[in-house]
């Protein structure tokens, strides 16, 4: 997506360089987290062990086999990355091991991706409304995939919505799907046609006339079998999407909208039945030979399964941007296969199906997730063809994207110390305080999307780190509120989101009672005063409730200052040459 709200210099710019205006950007931070452990090597190799499951008394002479190729979290990644000291992704790299891993099957094979393909996305992608992210997944598809007929059951992919796909709200996200010129457009596909597949949920709803936004499934035939594809979205995602984003529309509970739609395909004679979710949780790789019966993710995708129809066989999730690869009874004691590929292009799974011809149904599905490393294998020899369309992107964004803004004196990442604070957290709430002139500033860690490499500062460094273009808000609080804000932190007991922090110095006990945790707010070593007022300032998303912070909507006197880049911008360059250091300081800190 884009800048809108970025400063002139920028505007023009990028208007300058693609001979267009200027995309338009959400104002939205993520609640999908990176799982730092997910870059351990050898947490990726345990990742790549097969785990299976057959129906007992099968009789495998008949068998008919499938694949699935799941991958989630792609978040416009169109370049590659690294993981661990390697290497991996980006979306040639990862087109060259889907190729390779349908090799002889490409018959019988879907492509699945569950959600978050765009938003919170690097510059080649963000800067062009995140359509070269679309265009890499049409050139994905088959002979059968085109515009104008989405559903044909032999076009071998099928995508499903995440929360980052409400980024700009209801009318982008169906002008990307199904196609259309942008205001500012357009970029690199004039006329931009859309996709040439398939995006399915069942779970996102007029909220007027209760009509499902997009299909809620779809059909594949597969060796004269038919298979259904049923998509869905976590139903937080007003809670991590600013209002405007989800306006008009009602998010329904996962499994109710699933087993809604599981009915339908049931009464059309499906049996074999894949859902894609945008829903998931951290599961621990394995640490030994691949055991069936060790714990599988939890959380919300662990109640969302148990209360699946039992036609369901295996279910494609994301959104954690983590690891899972387990077998998951539901409450009737059926067996379901459950993935996830990490994220951003360096993961898939590798799903394999057995179909028996009689019963229509699965009878045996086994799952491994491969990491796509671009020093080795099918890496080796990225698509040509997908490689050729990131250029292109990466091409038209260079001259804004690479220029040089300031240097690091060291790495400054997102990686939290025990009770939370990150050196890069610090970062950004400082050039927020300073841009507004506040007392305070608080930060959300899950709008820090990507760490800053020691060495030369680049504009484009900058946007990767906080690509969501929201607004700074000044406001006013009590001491009072400021400690209610900072109990907030705590309001989804399951994923604590402790904010970074400037101006003052938090300690919390964990161990407490929900909405006594904190133990001290100080400014300048003092206690707040309750009854005192102070300036703060925090961005667009915090200031609209987001994340649980819903003490921010009770703010008073509040001013809306310029984009949160821009004031990390302006921030970076007042180094004026001087290497930009920063450290975690003890600005949070922990009793239990």
């Amino acid at each position: 997506m884009g800048f809108t709200h970025s400063t002139k210099w920028l505007g023009m710019a990028l208007a300058g360089m693609l001979g267009t205006g200027i995309p338009a950007m959400a104002h939205e931070t993520g609640a999908c987290g990176d799982d730092l452990e997910a870059d351990r090597p050898e947490a990726r190799a345990l990742a790549a062990r097969r785990v299976e499951w057959t129906e007992k008394g099968a009789n495998p002479r008949s068998w008919r086999e499938v694949k699935v190729l799941g991958f989630n979290d792609f978040h416009g990644q169109l370049s590659p990355r690294t993981v661990g000291t390697r290497p991996a992704g980006g979306a040639a790299v990862l087109a060259s091991y889907l190729k390779a891993a349908q090799a002889g099957m490409e018959d019988r094979t879907v492509i699945v991706h569950a959600g978050d393909h765009v938003g919170a996305s690097p510059p080649a992608s963000a800067l062009l409304q995140d359509e070269p992210a679309i265009s890499f997944l049409n050139l994905l598809g088959n002979a059968h995939c085109s515009s104008w007929w989405r559903m044909n059951p032999r076009c071998n992919l099928v995508g499903t919505l995440g929360n980052h796909e409400f980024d700009e709200g209801r009318a982008e996200l169906l002008r990307l799907l199904y196609g259309g010129a942008h205001p500012e457009g357009p970029f690199l596909e004039d006329p931009y046609r859309g996709t040439t597949f398939p995006y399915v949920s069942a779970n996102v709803v007029d909220a007027r006339r209760g009509e499902p936004l997009l299909p809620p499934y779809v059909v594949k035939m597969l060796r004269g079998i038919p298979v259904g594809f049923v998509g869905a979205v976590t139903r937080t995602t007003p809670r991590i999407v600013t209002p405007a984003g989800v306006a008009g529309l009602a998010f329904e509970d996962e499994a109710v909208a699933i087993n809604r739609a599981v009915a339908k395909l049931k009464r059309q004679g499906v049996r074999a039945i894949v859902v894609t979710i945008h829903e998931g949780d951290r599961m621990t790789t394995y640490e030994g030979p691949t055991n069936p019966d060790l714990p599988g993710p939890g959380g919300s995708i662990a109640d969302i399964v148990e209360r699946l129809d039992d036609e369901v066989d295996v279910v494609v999730s994301g959104h954690a941007h983590s690891f899972t690869n387990a077998l998951v009874k539901t409450s009737t004691g059926k067996t379901v296969l459950v993935t996830q590929a990490f994220s951003s292009s360096t993961a898939y799974a590798d799903i394999s199906l057995k179909l028996d011809p009689f019963t229509r149904d699965v009878v045996a599905k086994s799952a491994a997730v491969y990491t796509t490393w671009a020093d080795a294998g099918p890496g080796l020899t990225p698509d040509p063809k997908v490689a050729a369309l990131v250029k292109r992107a990466e091409d038209a964004v260079a001259p804004l994207v690479n220029r040089v803004l300031g240097t690091s004196a060291q790495d400054i990442t997102r990686t939290v110390s025990p009770a939370g604070e990150s050196a890069l957290g610090n970062l950004i709430a400082d050039a927020q305080r300073a841009k507004m002139g506040t007392d305070f500033a608080f930060m959300n860690p899950g709008g820090i999307r990507a760490d800053l490499d020691a060495g030369a500062i680049t504009w484009g460094e900058l946007f990767t780190i906080q690509p969501f273009a929201n607004d700074l808000v000044r406001m006013d609080l009590t001491g009072a509120q400021v400690k209610t804000v900072l109990e907030q932190q705590w309001s989804d007991p399951a994923r604590p989101r402790i904010l970074q922090v400037s101006g003052l110095t938090v300690r919390y006990d964990s161990s407490l009672p929900s909405g006594s945790r904190i133990v001290s707010v100080r400014k300048g070593g003092v206690e707040l005063d309750p009854a005192g007022l102070y300036s703060v300032t925090v961005n667009s998303f915090l200031a609209g409730g987001g994340d649980g912070f819903v003490e921010l909507l009770n703010g008073a006197n509040r001013v809306v200052g310029p984009v949160d880049l821009d004031g990390l911008v302006e921030y970076v360059l007042g180094f004026e040459g001087e290497p930009v250091s920063t450290t975690i300081e003890g600005r949070i800190s922990q009793v239990n």
